[in-house]
């Protein structure tokens, strides 16, 4: 009884060591090459999960700092202006991926100089049914239907109302504000988030373009978005104290009448707005390897949207004629993509996709990248470059 006993507790020791020296293992390996180990053990680890579970995963992440500080000091070369601005580089996070609120600091610890989030409902509403997200690794793409998701306004002001900018300083928080599902009317639901955030957003972002809740995307229609955005300014104007800019986004799937109404639209002085953000998410399919997911309803982001959302920047800036600022968003995967979007007009750009299939590194790679192109073709600055690929 005494032998079998003590082997027992050798066993048990063994189990320990073997545990506590794999353990120490994975934390020194971490440490030592986080981009070695997110590559070769966070993310296949992550895509054996539930693409909404990882997804909350990651964000905690971000929130509590378990992923490193960026190391990596932004160059001059990077340094940029939107709207009232100045920022230390043109790379942002796009609204979807911190959706309340949850991972300001860390966002902006990893490198991003735009933190945008929500979308945020006036009333908290569970979004849709899940499965609402699906990964479509192949097409590097991710499909979502989450459907306005959002803790409500209430839960995300307290969330953000104390946020040390100090923190966040070379950087801007951005609002993106969405109307909820049962809401009939949407001048309201719109007026209520600014009315709630104008005192901590530095921008606040029209979404009447995701394709996941009924109706929203006609608000895009020249006669609705025209009283819309009517009411909306009016909102602004009222506001005592000061008015944070204005930005719109829109659909990637406009045709080019559908476009040029929008900018008779927003020229106007009632109906104006400070900037574009181009683009949401896509319904269009066309271009997808992926079969087995390429059916779900929802909108798709990631690389089957890097060429269209460019184009999209590049006709909206003919349009406006480079007077209003856009902020380019839909498969940035690399500097290169980052590039195009500049050259074809947009002042800034914004990534998520990538960000869940290339972890945080990927922004670091982005900003370096980005850099020695503008330096390889003799551009001091990123304004310089704005809309000089455009004819």
């Amino acid at each position: 009884m005494s032998r079998n006993y003590n082997n027992l507790k050798k066993i048990k020791s063994l189990c320990y060591l073997t545990l506590g020296g794999s353990l120490s293992y994975q934390f020194i390996y971490f440490k030592k090459d986080f981009n070695g180990y997110y590559d070769n053990v966070l993310k296949p680890l992550s895509q054996r999960l539930d693409p909404e579970l990882a997804h909350k995963i990651g964000v905690s992440a971000i929130k509590y700092g378990l992923f490193p500080t960026e190391n990596f000091e932004d160059p001059k070369i990077l340094k940029t202006k939107l709207l009232k601005y100045e920022l230390s580089n043109p790379i942002g996070i796009a609204a979807g991926f911190d959706k309340h609120g949850d991972a300001v600091t860390g966002l902006r610890n990893i490198g991003f100089s735009i933190i945008e989030i929500g979308s945020v409902t006036p009333e908290p509403q569970p979004g849709n049914p899940k499965p609402r997200v699906f990964r479509l690794p192949e097409d590097s793409a991710v499909i979502n239907r989450y459907g306005f998701n959002s803790e409500g306004r209430d839960e995300v002001y307290k969330k953000i109302e104390n946020i040390d900018k100090s923190v966040i300083e070379g950087g801007i928080l951005g609002i993106n504000l969405g109307k909820n599902k049962n809401s009939d009317d949407a001048v309201q639901d719109y007026s209520l988030g600014i009315q709630k955030f104008h005192d901590v957003a530095d921008y606040f972002v029209i979404n009447v373009s995701s394709p996941n809740t009924p109706g929203l995307r006609s608000l895009q229609n020249k006669e609705e978005l025209a009283k819309l955005l009517s009411g909306i300014n009016k909102t602004l104007n009222d506001l005592s104290g000061k008015r944070p800019p204005l930005l719109l986004k829109l659909a990637p799937d406009l045709s080019l009448e559908e476009m040029k109404d929008v900018v008779s639209v927003i020229s106007k002085k009632d109906t104006r707005v400070d900037g574009l953000i181009i683009s949401n998410t896509t319904i269009d399919r066309s271009s997808l390897i992926n079969q087995e997911h390429s059916n779900e309803a929802g909108g798709l982001s990631g690389k089957p949207l890097t060429n269209k959302s460019t184009e999209m920047i590049k006709t909206m800036y003919k349009l406006t004629k480079g007077n209003i600022p856009i902020i380019g968003v839909g498969g940035v995967f690399t500097g290169q993509d980052a590039y195009e979007k500049i050259l074809a007009g947009a002042s800034v750009v914004q990534i998520y996709t990538a960000l869940i299939y290339h972890g945080p590194q990927v922004v670091t790679k982005i900003k370096s990248e980005l850099a020695e192109l503008l330096i390889r073709d003799g551009y001091t600055n990123v304004s310089m470059a704005v809309g000089k690929g455009v004819k």
